[in-house]
């Protein structure tokens, strides 16, 4: 088992790696503009899960997807070209949940601004229900 120190720097060598060959080496029309955001090896140093985002629509988060499928075997043997490890990692590439999740909290945010503006200009023109001061105070006939 290796430690988790040398399987981050491993799998930083990786998203490089992966990075500069999908730029530069893939030819696949189905690629759209790839990112890769993360990489993440096993303790054992024998598979790498690789998370990538597509700037566009979902078809083309679908066609880079079937493209980086296909090139799966060359970008392998490319990391294992880069890597100074005896054995080369198996990889496997999943679609980053991150943009959905920020959109998501995005969306939410805004909507929560728009009930704060709105629960504001309601309370603006308020008044109170009962007396403006609420709390009794000592007459001074009673004090007597």
């Amino acid at each position: 088992m290796a430690d988790s120190t040398r399987a981050r720097k491993i799998a930083d060598q990786i998203k490089v790696i992966v990075a500069s060959t999908i730029e530069r080496k893939l030819k696949d029309p189905r690629l759209g503009f790839v990112t890769v955001t993360d990489v993440r090896v096993t303790g054992d140093l024998q598979h790498a899960t690789i998370f990538y985002t597509v700037y566009g629509d979902d078809q083309d988060l679908v066609g880079t997807g079937h493209a980086l499928e296909s090139a799966k075997g060359f970008i392998r043997s490319e990391v294992g070209k880069g890597l100074t490890i005896r054995l080369t990692p198996s990889l496997e590439f999943i679609a980053d949940a991150v943009p959905e999740a920020a959109a998501r909290l995005d969306g939410l945010l805004a909507q929560a601004a728009a009930d704060d503006a709105r629960v504001a200009g309601l309370a603006k023109n308020a008044q109170h229900a009962g007396d403006s001061d609420p709390y009794k105070k000592a007459d001074d006939a009673d004090e007597e």
